[in-house]
């Protein structure tokens, strides 16, 4: 199964849309792991103007997935993913 990290934040609004529209995809099987960024300085730090961001976690490291428009529909994002994530072996 495929392993997604979002960095979001409390408050944001782009970070709550990603997470609605990913909840909505059935034909993608995907474990999402949502780290808040406000609880660890390290992911303040690095994530603090960029959220939301996507990584897809691949053998212990974290592979960044291309930031999806927040204009996709729930479709468009699924293709989105289906296009960028990295097959890993069962």
């Amino acid at each position: 199964m495929v392993h997604l990290i979002l960095y979001s934040k409390p408050g944001c609004h782009l970070c709550a849309g990603l997470v609605e529209k990913l909840n909505q995809i059935q034909d993608l099987l995907f474990e999402l792991e949502i780290r808040d960024i406000t609880t660890q300085d390290r992911w303040l730090n690095a994530y603090q103007y960029e959220v939301p961001v996507l990584k897809q976690m691949i053998n212990g490291q974290e592979m960044p997935i291309p930031r999806p428009s927040p204009r996709l529909s729930v479709s468009q994002l699924a293709t989105h993913l289906q296009k960028h994530l990295i097959a890993t072996p069962a």
